[in-house]
């Protein structure tokens, strides 16, 4: 009798062959298929070559019949029309209690959708984010699961068994939550991961054109920044890619185009937060360094008239790196505290279940954005699960205040020098904005009261009354109606 396959997976770029080879190593049989059929050859006569676990299919209706039941079906394709379209064809060909996948990184509306619309026909589906890139696809990633609660007993054995593991062992990888919350917090994710890009990015332009350091130099910065607090995936490869030479000898990093692109997944986390009202200023700003990051011709077009002169420190450069490290380190507990405030606004109004110090155990590895203090974010979630923001954490707090000064001095030094810090002065504002008992959004308040009657509420009377005054002296009582904006 042929073997009968413990999942299917459909898409054969980089991340599905990845996720393939590492489900085959852990023992489970995978059928694959692909719609360009000559890539699933391709793929059994190379990277899969001598796997007798892993099975081509020419057709859909073969991969269909090559499955255990309940069928596992993953789809590792572009997100957007292709998922729905493979769903449809799916849809007709599977049985009551099967399970669709949907592995690439879709808007979490979109799964929302596609949960309920396989729900009413009898299927399950689960939308997952997976971090990690490709080397984390072969070797262990975070896996981020939510979609039909029914289905997750379906395939938590093979999930957390291709996940990375934490150093006690345990899998970077658990139930998220109903519908699209898997995705969801991908998607918050991928926002922290422009956001901590973003201040790297401009810790290296001080480092450059500040302290007129060369790429080796600032690679040696980064390679020690990494011993510590700040130790990271992405600030150990910022001091691989500082170190890498071209084939001329050259730094590559001094080669390369600065304009950056992106996919969608920052600006989508931006636009949620807009919409829930929740402050998530540095990923804001990230997204619009590298829109800013695209006008190359007008960039240069405009230092022609207007100048592009950067001012060099003239400190004690030593110094002055310690307090880049410190003003990073604490942008970058910002730029996570600002993320999980985000889940903890979408789980109320999603009705989200979502267990932020279990979010951070699953960062912990594998993931892009793995560091060294999700191990304290987790702990500080476990202590006070209604923690409403990790500044309020007293590691948090503490670490904050010893990088203040530094933060401020770096912040003011980089619009002294002129060099744009979205991400690191956004980060300080925040920051300045959060802990400030009383600001000046009552200007705004009286100023909108004034062109538009639009009420306002008063210090020395209850929350919830709302007033209006007669500004000009002929403008009436009437008002407009209060509402929140």
């Amino acid at each position: 009798m042929k073997t009968k396959a413990d999942i299917a997976v459909i898409g054969l770029a980089v991340m599905g062959q990845n996720l393939i080879l590492n489900m085959s190593d852990h023992g489970f049989t995978v059928v694959v298929y692909n719609r360009t059929i000559s890539k699933v050859n391709e793929f059994l006569q190379s990277a899969a070559s001598g796997k007798d676990t892993i099975i081509g299919a020419s057709s859909i209706q073969e991969m269909i019949h090559t499955l255990k039941s309940p069928r596992k079906i993953m789809l590792m394709i572009k997100a957007g029309k292709a998922v729905d379209d493979f769903i449809d064809q799916l849809i007709p060909l599977l049985s009551s209690g099967d399970l669709i996948i949907d592995g690439g990184n879709s808007h979490f509306t979109d799964t929302i959708r596609r949960t309920r619309y396989l729900e009413e026909r009898g299927l399950n589906f689960i939308g997952t984010g997976i971090s990690g890139g490709e080397e984390g696809a072969r070797n262990g990633p975070s896996i981020m699961p939510g979609g039909s609660v029914r289905a997750w007993p379906l395939v938590e054995h093979i999930f957390r068994a291709i996940a990375a593991k934490t150093k006690d062992n345990i899998p970077c990888c658990d139930w998220v939550g109903s519908d699209g919350a898997g995705h969801y917090v991908k998607m918050v994710h991928n926002g922290i991961e422009y956001g901590d890009m973003q201040l790297i990015s401009e810790a290296y332009q001080i480092l450059r054109d500040g302290l007129k350091l060369n790429a080796s130099d600032i690679g040696d910065v980064f390679a020690e920044w990494n011993q510590g607090d700040l130790k990271s995936y992405l600030i150990e490869i910022a001091a691989h890619v500082l170190k890498f030479k071209d084939s001329d000898g050259n730094p590559l990093i001094d080669k390369i185009l600065d304009s950056a692109g992106q996919k969608g997944t920052g600006r989508w986390t931006s636009e949620s937060a807009l919409e829930l009202g929740v402050p998530v200023t540095l990923i804001t700003e990230a997204v619009y360094a590298r829109s800013l990051s695209a006008l190359v011709q007008t960039r240069r077009d405009a230092a022609e008239i207007l100048g592009d002169g950067i001012t060099a420190f003239s400190g004690n450069q030593f110094d002055f790196t310690r307090q880049i490290r410190e003003a990073l380190l604490a942008s970058k507990i910002v730029s996570y505290a600002q993320g999980f405030m985000l889940m903890r606004s979408a789980a109320k109004q999603y009705s989200w279940d979502l267990d932020l110090g279990g979010i951070a155990l699953m960062w912990r590895e594998g993931c892009i954005i793995r560091s060294a203090f999700l191990d304290q974010i987790k702990e500080a979630f476990d202590k006070a699960p209604a923690l409403d923001n990790l500044l309020l954490d007293d590691y948090f707090c503490r670490i904050v205040n010893s990088c203040i000064a530094s933060w401020r001095n770096v912040v003011a030094q980089a619009a002294l020098m002129g060099i744009a810090v979205p991400a690191l002065s956004s980060a300080l504002s925040f920051y300045d904005g959060y802990r400030n008992r009383r600001g000046s959004a009552n200007m705004i308040q009286a100023l909108r009261d004034y062109f538009g009657a639009h009420t306002f509420e008063r210090i020395d009377r209850p929350l919830g009354e709302f007033f209006h005054a007669n500004w000009t002296g002929y403008g009436g009582d009437v008002a407009s109606g209060s509402y929140s904006a």
